[in-house]
């Protein structure tokens, strides 16, 4: 356990940046999901416009750090090949 008054602050401010960046990833996850719910499905003008929509979440991600850039730059890369492999 923490002991100094800095160590405790920290505590606090560590834990209060997981809950946002838990919540961050979790509203990611769910627009990946829409995407791959499309791409399941078969409907590639659905699926087009859910990828266009997570692109700016996913980049949001990488702004606060959530996700390194590279990370997102592969799924957007491979999900935007899935998408237009539709026809």
């Amino acid at each position: 356990m923490a002991n100094s008054p800095q160590a405790k602050k920290r505590a606090r401010q560590n834990e209060k940046r997981f809950q946002v960046n838990k919540a961050r990833r979790s509203r990611i996850r769910t627009y990946l999901r829409r995407v791959e719910e499309a791409i399941a499905s078969g409907d590639k003008d659905e699926a087009g416009a859910a990828l266009k929509a997570a692109q700016p979440e996913l980049m949001r991600g990488v702004t606060k750090g959530v996700y390194h850039k590279n990370t997102v730059s592969r799924k957007m890369s491979r999900l935007s090949a899935r998408v237009k492999a539709l026809g």
